[in-house]
């Protein structure tokens, strides 16, 4: 094992074991290390890990800018091990964020979802599938994380969920609103009336009895949605699109309410498992009603300071 190789598995396994995953950089930086040994090199310059990064040539710029990000995080820590280590700068390829345009469910749409997912057969498939979605709905929480959730992370008695590993493998609890808490032991007892021996510790069945996959979660909301002629060959409904939802209703509330968002939006965050506010404050801008109450709360306080 060539000494890059080494670092590269103590730096892995340093920030693994701060919690973050790093699939993409366990990938990658093996694939630097070897770039740069083919080219000689006995350490990670800057020169070359631009040139690196820009593999495959005719790629996007985000591409590039994602695999450089992935060898300036390890440039970093090999600096401090390695005194001629260069980092690369930051900024070197022109890379925009993008977000796809989330579908803004109404109150109507989110209703008649639950209930065409009420009609789907099996029963159980169908109790799971109307008590997810809801779930979704009501607390905002990311599909991965509702379908990994174990029977005894929901604790009905307490009317809370324990979600073990969030984003960036985060433990968070997520308090449940009553009429949340009734709906899902309504479905904790059908599920264990339909299926007395499944065969997986998830709280959400299959209609097999089996945990559930993401992607047939997908495809029962694509035949939902197309079944409701909201799905046309341009707007794509998803799952996560319910927990978009569930962040602008909070927010709308907020303002009709008069409440100080920015005092309270650390409190969405957490909730939602953001970890910087300002990915909370993105749905701000990501829905027309926001916008126009966000606007005139702030004509208002203009003309209280004129």
């Amino acid at each position: 094992m060539s000494a890059l190789t080494g670092h590269v598995t103590d730096y892995l396994a340093m920030r693994r074991a701060l919690g973050y995953k790093l699939e993409r950089a366990g990938q990658l930086l093996p694939q630097l290390v070897g770039y740069l040994e083919a080219r000689g090199a006995p350490t990670i310059t800057a020169e070359l890990a631009i040139a690196w990064a820009r593999l495959p040539e005719h790629a996007t710029p985000n591409h590039w800018a994602q695999r450089l990000a992935v060898a300036r995080g390890f440039a970093c820590y090999l600096k401090t091990i390695d005194p001629a280590a260069e980092v690369p700068p930051a900024g070197v390829f022109p890379a925009r964020r993008h977000r796809p345009a989330p579908y803004l469910w109404s109150e109507e749409e989110v209703c008649r979802l639950l209930q065409q997912a009420g009609t789907l057969r099996p029963r159980l498939r169908a109790a799971t599938h109307q008590a997810l979605f809801g779930l979704l709905a009501a607390t905002g929480m990311r599909i991965g994380e509702a379908i990994g959730l174990g029977r005894d992370d929901v604790n009905l008695h307490a009317g809370v969920i324990t979600i073990r590993h969030a984003k960036f493998d985060r433990e968070r609890l997520v308090p449940l609103h009553p009429t949340v808490t009734d709906a899902l032991g309504q479905y904790v007892a059908e599920r264990d009336h339909l299926c007395p021996r499944p065969r997986g510790a998830t709280f959400f069945l299959s209609g097999a009895g089996t945990p559930l996959q993401r992607s047939g979660v997908d495809q029962v909301l694509r035949e939902i949605t197309t079944a409701m002629g909201i799905r046309t060959q341009t707007v794509h409904p998803r799952a996560h699109d319910l927990r978009h939802r569930f962040a602008v209703a909070t927010l709308i509330a907020w303002h009709k309410a008069g409440t100080d968002v920015d005092e309270h939006i650390g409190v969405l965050s957490a909730y939602l498992g953001h970890v910087h506010p300002g990915d909370t404050y993105w749905y701000l801008s990501a829905a027309p009603e926001l916008m126009a109450l966000a606007a005139r709360r702030l004509d208002q306080h203009d003309g209280t300071l004129r």
